[in-house]
């Protein structure tokens, strides 16, 4: 039978802990009881761990071997802020995906009152990382970032930079990503795309321009199918 699988809140040598609400969860709801064993993970890797205290706000753990380690390709999604639940969809698929980092930003088109309600989100949107982040059995958790401006996000280092653009005829993603590049930034535009000038300046800044094919996509579709694409390319 396969063992559930928790991301570990705190680590401490060969122990682990899950705290507060994620702690009620497992000792309140699922009832844990001392020496049963589940898969946790620790942010590079995942240990099989035995419960060894149960508090309704803290169970700890020992453990023991290691049953699997994170994949060494890094992919990082910069994703300009559009409708709240579409976008929480979005961050829920990339991370069953396996990216990295997600980087929500402040395109030119971001309406306004998203843009400005953002910053409150954040916490939400990390948690429904962290959730599906255990649902899909991964070794860690994607860092979610704060809200960034478009200038910062020109400036993202990865071996592999790709701007996903409507406006691109020649060049399609799965011909713009070698196989198995170590690490692969990919930036997607608002509801509405990229402005001209935006496109501009990551041309500038060495981004590569690539599309999806000529049909055209939501924004959470493509980002999506995007990240399914990249993935099947750096980890084969």
């Amino acid at each position: 039978m396969t063992r559930r699988r928790w991301i570990a809140d705190e680590i401490s040598g060969d122990r682990a802990f899950l705290t507060g609400d994620h702690a009620r969860h497992l000792a309140q709801v699922l009832r844990a009881k001392v020496g049963q064993e589940f898969d946790i993970s620790t942010g590079g890797e995942v240990r099989r761990g035995s419960v060894v205290s149960v508090n309704a706000d803290r169970v700890e753990f020992a453990l023991g071997e290691v049953v699997a380690e994170a994949s060494p390709a890094v992919i990082t999604v910069a994703i300009s802020i559009f409708k709240f639940d579409r976008m929480e969809w979005a961050i829920e698929k990339c991370t069953e995906l396996g990216i990295a980092r997600i980087i929500p930003v402040i395109a030119a088109r971001t309406e306004k009152r998203l843009a400005d309600a953002a910053s409150k989100r954040v916490e939400r949107w990390r948690r429904i990382a962290t959730q599906a982040a255990e649902q899909s059995r991964r070794v860690a958790v994607p860092e979610l970032a704060d809200p960034a401006k478009f200038g910062d996000v020109l400036k993202l280092e990865a071996g592999v930079r790709v701007v996903l653009s409507e406006a691109e005829r020649d060049l399609e993603l799965r011909n713009a990503v070698p196989e198995r590049a170590d690490s692969v930034a990919l930036a997607f535009g608002p509801e509405g795309g990229w402005k001209g000038q935006e496109l501009t300046d990551f041309a500038r800044a060495g981004w590569i321009s690539a599309s999806l094919g000529p049909t055209i996509l939501r924004a959470e579709t493509a980002v999506i199918a995007a990240v399914a694409v990249c993935a099947s390319i750096v980890n084969p």
